[in-house]
């Protein structure tokens, strides 16, 4: 079930695209957290302002073809683009060209966040954030990811440099098989999103040591973060965020970030969303723009000395 065909708001807020379709470009495959933030703004669009709306899913490039579909979009309201921070915040460092120009795109908000989970196959013998970092340093590990240029990839790197372990990186393409690699013990271990590792956790079929993220996992509450056991260096949280073109009118982008707001608002979609990892942020400008701007220069950083690149 969509997330905002749950509870119709009460509030109307001004109509951003009036009399026309309003179309939600979701930059990545159908299924995923950031689709389903979409297609719940989508649904409370529909039900409190009785409009036509239309979720495509343009995937390809880590997010870039989406983005520059509405980074191309006129500024009217009418084009929003719901993804995620990586984007534009590693995608920028690792390939050589983007198809779209930063500045020509701005935040309405970051909508939520989340961060991801250290788990290792049950035949590595680590049953403990140390035991990792002591195998890593003595004999290595395997890490699965997303592909090249994900947050999990980013993730391997910010442990390789904070801990001095030694690991070998094998991207997947997406999270699913990542997380199956680690299941088959075709890996040591993943940094992948907490909800596709949480069956098999529940399972005994992967361990978990650590959440990357600035607080704990409400799946998992009595797994610590990496900074507690040592390694703040290695703090990593996924932001979900909503964008238009940037000469968008303040009117317009206020009205849009009013319905976003509605649409995360009823107690049964915050429910929904924390089962999937998500902490509701709803974060406006001009700080959304300013920790956006503070993830892409600490990346560009880590990518640089890591020599990470795209596939």
């Amino acid at each position: 079930m969509a997330l905002g065909s749950m509870v119709a708001p009460d509030v109307h807020a001004d109509a951003p695209c009036a009399g026309r379709t309003l179309r939600v470009i979701n930059p990545f495959p159908p299924g995923g957290p950031s689709d389903l933030l979409a297609r719940g703004f989508a649904d409370t669009v529909q039900a409190t302002l009785h409009q036509s709306v239309a979720v495509e899913n343009r995937s390809g490039a880590g997010g870039n073809l989406g983005a520059e579909w509405v980074a191309r979009s006129a500024p009217d309201g009418c084009t929003v683009l719901i993804g995620i921070d990586t984007t534009f915040t590693i995608n920028p460092a690792i390939y050589p060209s983007l198809p779209f120009r930063l500045e020509d795109l701005r935040p309405v908000m970051v909508l939520a966040s989340s961060g991801l989970l250290v788990g290792v196959h049950p035949s590595t013998g680590v049953r403990t954030f140390d035991d990792l970092l002591n195998r890593g340093r003595q004999s290595g590990l395997t890490f699965s990811s997303g592909g090249n240029g994900s947050p999990g990839h980013l993730a391997v790197s910010m442990l390789l440099e904070a801990s001095g372990v030694h690991a070998t990186h094998i991207p997947y393409r997406g999270n699913t098989p990542a997380v199956t690699a680690v299941v088959a013990a075709e890996v040591d271990a993943g940094i992948l999103a907490t909800p596709g590792l949480l069956p098999f956790v529940r399972s005994g079929r992967v361990v978990p040591l650590a959440v990357t993220g600035n607080r704990r996992s409400g799946l998992l509450p009595g797994i610590p973060t990496t900074a507690e056991v040592g390694l703040p260096g290695m703090v990593l949280e996924v932001l979900y965020v909503a964008m238009v073109p940037t000469a968008t009118p303040q009117t317009i982008v206020d009205g849009l970030r009013t319905l976003m707001s509605e649409s995360l608002a009823p107690a049964e979609v915050r429910l929904r969303l924390a089962q999937l990892d998500l902490v509701i942020e709803t974060q406006a400008d001009p700080e959304a723009s300013r920790r956006l701007e503070r993830q892409r220069e600490r990346y560009r950083l880590l990518i640089r000395r890591s020599g990470m690149k795209a596939d």
